[in-house]
Order: structure tokens, then C-alpha cells, then sequence
């Protein structure tokens, strides 16, 4: 695990092996080499001489001040983790992570920019994965160019691990599962996806938590992140989500897909501490699944 310290902008680590010496000839490549630190992000700070060896520490320009890409709006955000490198929020439905065309008010990217000014953070807004505009639940933010670059390469090399629950339709003919199925473009209604042999790879595993006589609480897992990808293959399976009208859920109890981000994990990208994220169910999910479990 690494140590670090922040000062100010500045970020202090310990030189990891003993024998490096800041004046030999490739000494910084190698230095780049043994730091758990984007190689070409390191290189780049080296060359504008943000980076200074002080005896056994290096010192990183780490945390510039950065204006945020998206207008400040006014929201009360849920935290649900936060260190000088990551935030994790819980995202109410019917907001969208960011905006879908310029000017586009109402969105989380603007909640998250409103939180970092109002906390006195000069931090960019950097999604590292997103959730559709009505699914509630974790997402991750990197604080800064560094942690970006890591996240983003642990989310595409599928270390970011994300659990979802649901509420589906019907009766589950087995209790544990995977679907294996290519998705692609519905080719006649626009933003909707569909199992398609043309499509691209799409893996989603499920396991029911619990099985009620009109639907069943489900939890889900992805090894791939196509867009609407849960909704799609539990749709393909004959479980539709109960809300989602897209692919053929009743709307008559829910207003919205019943989907939720409920655990989020990933290794730190400095400290490589394991961090496990929890994010409460909402409570119009709560209520439904009381009213489910009645009938």
C-alpha cells in the first residue's frame, strides 16, 4: 500500500526503492517505472518541472486548480465515499449523468460541480462510468488527471467491479444465470437497444435474491457495459424490469425502470486499498417491493 501525503496542490510520496538516484542518467524513466503513477501523465509533469525530489520523497503537482467543463447548479448531492482522489455519489432517478447536447440543465455533472465549488475543491468533473437517466446508485468520480487515467484503464480492463439489484417480471425458471447475448441498435426506434447476432459481445450474470409470485428481486453483475445492457437481457429472457415500457415492463406500479446501483468496488489508484461502496436503495424502490411482496 502507498503512502502519501498532500500539501496544498502538492502530493508527497516516498521513494519506493532505496538504491534510485535522481542524478543518473534515466533516472526519472525509472522513477516512473516504480511509482504507481501513469507513466505518460509522470513524464509530462516531469518535463514542465512539476515533479521535485526532496531525500527520500518525491513531490508531484498533483492537484492543480481546474475549472469545471460543466455549469454549477444548485443540488443536494448523496456522498457515499470521498478521498483527494475519488468521489463517489448516489444518482437520483431521472437525471442524467451528463449532457447530451450543450446547455443541458439538470444534469449530475452540474450537481457535482456545484458540490466541488461549494466545498472550495477546484476539481474537473470526470465520470468514470455511467448509469441511464432513470437507474439510481453509485457512480465514480476521479478528483484529478491522475486518478482519471488509472480508473479509466481499471474500468476498462474490467476491475471496477459494479452490482446492481432489480425488480423483474414473472417467475425465474432458475434461481442463477448468465446471458450471453450480442447487443445492437434497434434499427427502428431510435435509443433502443436489442439482442442483435450483429451486435457487440454483451455478458450479464444474475442471481435471485428474492422470488416473489408476480417478480423477483434480482441481483446482477456485467462483464461487459453496453448501453442498456440489464434491461435488454432480462427483457431477451422473458423478465422484463417492472416500470421499464422501453422493453416491455408495466408501468402501472412503477413510473420507471426498477433498477439500482447498490455496490460499487475498486482497488484505490494510489493506495490500492480495496474500497467497497454501498448505496442505499431509494425509497420509491422500497415501497414498491413492500407492494410486490403483497400481492
Amino acid at each position: 500500500m502507498t503512502e502519501w501525503k498532500r500539501s496544498g496542490e502538492w502530493l508527497e510520496l516516498p521513494v519506493p526503492n532505496p538504491l534510485w538516484k535522481p542524478l543518473k542518467p534515466g533516472a526519472i524513466e525509472e522513477l516512473a517505472a516504480i511509482l504507481p503513477v501513469p507513466r505518460k501523465y509522470f513524464l509530462r509533469l516531469a518535463s514542465q518541472g512539476l515533479i521535485r525530489i526532496q531525500d527520500d520523497k518525491v513531490r508531484l503537482h498533483a492537484f492543480p486548480e481546474e475549472k469545471a467543463a460543466f455549469r454549477p447548479e444548485p443540488y443536494d448531492l448523496g456522498i457515499l465515499y470521498e478521498d483527494d482522489f475519488c468521489l463517489v455519489v448516489n444518482k437520483p432517478a431521472g437525471m442524467s449523468v451528463h449532457p447530451a447536447e450543450a446547455g443541458q440543465s439538470g444534469t449530475l455533472a452540474s450537481a457535482v460541480a456545484f458540490y466541488f465549488e461549494s466545498t472550495g475543491q477546484a476539481c474537473g468533473v470526470r465520470h468514470i462510468h455511467r448509469l441511464d437517466q432513470d437507474t439510481t446508485g453509485a457512480v465514480l468520480y476521479a478528483k484529478n488527471e491522475w486518478a482519471h487515467a488509472l480508473l479509466d484503464e481499471a474500468m476498462r480492463d474490467k476491475r471496477i467491479d459494479r452490482r446492481y439489484v432489480a425488480l423483474a417480471e414473472g417467475v425465474f425458471r432458475t434461481k442463477q444465470g448468465s446471458i450471453d447475448e450480442p447487443i445492437g441498435k434497434d434499427r427502428y426506434i431510435s435509443g433502443k437497444r436489442r439482442v442483435s447476432p450483429s451486435g457487440d459481445q454483451a455478458v450479464t450474470h444474475y442471481r435471485v435474491l428474492e422470488q416473489m409470485k408476480k417478480a423477483a428481486f434480482v441481483e446482477l453483475t456485467l462483464e461487459t457495459g453496453r448501453t442498456h445492457q440489464i434491461r435488454v437481457h432480462l427483457s431477451h429472457l422473458g423478465h422484463p424490469l417492472v416500470g421499464d415500457s422501453l422493453y416491455g415492463g408495466s408501468s402501472r406500479l412503477f413510473h420507471r425502470q426498477a433498477l439500482h446501483g447498490e455496490r460499487l468496488s475498486f482497488d484505490h489508484p494510489v493506495t490500492q486499498k480495496h474500497v467497497i461502496v454501498h448505496a442505499p436503495l431509494p425509497q420509491d424502490f422500497k415501497l414498491l417491493l413492500e407492494e410486490v411482496s403483497a400481492l
